[in-house]
């Protein structure tokens, strides 16, 4: 796995190494020892999916309120997503910021998300596919969302967003 920093500290764009030949490739995914040598968590007590028939899905942008931050590492199995991070964290010199990549079945590049950032993804195919590795357990009544769209952090997404929940589009702007 080749880990790339991104210019939110904390925030890895991961690689994985393909060793192909005439029947395909094979790759790791996921090693417990290389992510604990980068510093990355490597306890994953919980694993979610998320599939999503529409091409234009707004999926965001969610976190979890302290003590239960989350760590996560996002891959997309099947179609492709633009993922998006905003770092929430006031004490970071890029606080308020965001970083976003696409992740396809194709390129089967992942992101990990350290606690502390908001997370989201606008699918670009339909019937994608998302796999998702939390480190720790969600706590519904630590749940909360940041508009997708909310001036303060300017994102600009790839494509019209067709399909939102009620619950991602009625929230307030950001105040810190």
């Amino acid at each position: 796995m080749e880990f790339i920093a991104t210019p939110l500290e904390g925030a890895v764009h991961i690689k994985i190494q393909r060793l192909e030949d005439e029947r395909g490739f094979f790759a790791r995914s996921y090693c417990s020892g290389e992510f604990a040598a980068q510093g990355l968590c490597s306890h994953w007590p919980q694993c979610n999916i998320s599939f999503n028939h529409s091409k234009g899905t707004l999926r965001g942008m969610h976190y979890q309120a302290e003590p239960h931050g989350e760590v996560k590492l996002v891959r997309c199995t099947a179609g492709a997503i633009y993922d998006v991070i905003i770092d929430l964290r006031p004490e970071s010199p890029t606080f308020k910021q965001h970083f976003g990549i696409t992740l396809s079945a194709e390129n089967h590049s992942m992101l990990y998300i350290p606690e502390g950032f908001a997370h989201g993804f606008l699918t670009l195919e339909a019937d994608t596919e998302v796999f998702y590795m939390m480190g720790s357990s969600y706590v519904p009544d630590a749940a909360r969302t940041v508009r997708w769209d909310d001036p303060a952090f300017s994102i600009a997404w790839p494509g019209e967003v067709c399909v939102i929940a009620d619950k991602d589009q009625d929230v307030p702007c950001f105040t810190e």
